[in-house]
């Protein structure tokens, strides 16, 4: 049965499939509203671009260090309970944003992004696999692409959220403020650090309600089956799909979070003079194509085979980009928008290409995969490190490089091997 012919998932699978879809939307609003933190703290605590790249350094790092936890967990007391646990710290490093806000320690914004990160480390380890088993295999990846989409709905909306309840639009230069006096100076700090409690605030209770309903409502806990088309190996890593799987997750988490957390600061880099908020909305373009790409990318998947899109959108990501560093002005600013559409399938194609054939490994497979997301943790940092020692375009090329490694997997690194071997082989050898 082929992706055209094959259903998107079984009847007594639909219920299930809506409500943990839903959580795909709900850590979107996590995620993004890092892109507004970015620009917000470094206004509100005096950061530099290296120091304000650390609030992903600080999210990102949450998924590498819970993401063998969160699979061991998985394991132990299956996907329903692993997702409540998800949501229940998500919510625990939410509502940390209050004393954050209070106290204006950066330190005490990173430790909430920590936890809260940590917390949608578990839902992600959890709902992707999960969203796989959720039918047949072979419409696997265009179903995570389809529950995927409406992660890029919540991206969407969240820089309307942040625009409209986090940035002020009230910004001053270095020269402004030196004239304003300590006093209005400390004034202005502290109303633009609170900002952030009210949306935080609003978020956990978000959590907490979803964490409620699916506590409520009975999760079917289906078991992948063990791996009987592939020959017995002793270790996960003799799986080639997988390996190279999380090289182009890490390279392409990298090139994702690092692009959207300085749309901001680039736009305000090649068109001298443009406000925050008018800044922000060309972050707003670039996740909206971004979700423009998810839903497209999940019908053209019934037509198109996964790696073959995979591939082009890589390729249009990598000439977007370098387009964006050798121009200047407008054009450039766009092609930056134009790259969120090209990010958009790359995520769950990647993740369903290297679980591909795992059979009773698909957990900790998972669990490796969510992992290579400290990619989103490294790569900004060092794009920050960039822009403050030259420019903030210059620092663009950290994803380009990037791109290039995700068109070598979906050219030829998805396919499966075993011990280095081609699948077709390796069951004969």
């Amino acid at each position: 049965m082929t992706p055209q012919t094959a259903p998107l998932t079984e009847r007594r699978f639909l219920v299930p499939l809506v409500l943990i879809t839903s959580l795909f939307f709900l850590w979107a609003l996590g995620v993004n509203l890092n892109d507004i933190l970015i620009p917000h703290l470094k206004k509100a605590l005096d950061l530099t671009d290296f120091q304000s790249s650390l609030i992903q350094t600080a999210f990102f790092g949450g998924y590498f260090l819970a993401a063998l936890p969160a699979g061991w967990l998985m394991r132990r007391v299956g996907y329903k309970r692993g997702i409540l646990v998800g949501l229940l710290i998500c919510a625990s490093g939410t509502l940390l944003f209050l004393p954050a806000a209070t106290s204006r320690e950066y330190g005490f914004f990173l430790f909430a992004l920590f936890v809260m990160a940590c917390g949608q480390c578990f839902l992600e380890v959890a709902a992707n696999p999960y969203v796989t088993v959720l039918g047949p295999p072979e419409t696997a990846a265009w179903r995570l692409n389809t529950a995927q989409a409406f992660n890029s709905v919540g991206a969407l909306v969240t820089p309307f959220i942040g625009a409209t309840f986090i940035l002020s639009g009230v910004e001053y230069s270095r020269e402004q403020l030196a004239a304003m006096g300590p006093e209005a100076v400390e004034l202005y700090r502290i109303t633009e650090a609170e900002a952030v409690r009210g949306p935080y605030l609003a978020i956990t209770a978000l959590f907490l309600l979803v964490a409620f309903l699916i506590w409520r409502t009975r999760l079917p806990e289906v078991r992948e089956e063990a791996g009987v088309e592939l020959p017995a190996v002793g270790s996960i890593w003799a799986h080639g799909n997988l390996v190279r799987g999380v090289i182009a997750q890490f390279c392409y988490v990298g090139a994702q979070v690092g692009v959207a957390s300085f749309v901001i600061r680039f736009a305000q880099h090649v068109l001298p003079g443009t406000p925050e908020k008018a800044a922000a909305g060309y972050l707003k373009y670039h996740l909206l194509g971004f979700m423009i790409g998810r839903f497209l990318g999940a019908a053209v998947m019934k037509k198109i085979p996964a790696p073959t899109l995979l591939t082009l959108f890589a390729a249009g990501s990598l000439a977007s980009a370098v387009v964006a560093i050798n121009s200047t002005g407008a054009l450039a600013i766009w092609m930056l928008v134009m790259i969120g559409f090209f990010h958009s399938i790359m995520f769950p194609t990647i993740f369903a290409l290297a679980l591909d054939g795992l059979g009773g490994h698909t957990k900790l497979g998972s669990s490796l995969l969510v992992m290579s997301i400290v990619g989103g943790a490294i790569l900004p940092a060092v794009m920050g490190y960039l822009s403050d020692t030259r420019d903030i375009q210059t620092a663009f090329i950290v994803p380009a490089l990037c791109y290039v490694v995700v068109f070598h997997f979906g050219f030829r690194g998805y396919r499966r091997t075993v011990t280095g071997l081609p699948l077709d082989d390796a069951a004969t050898a």
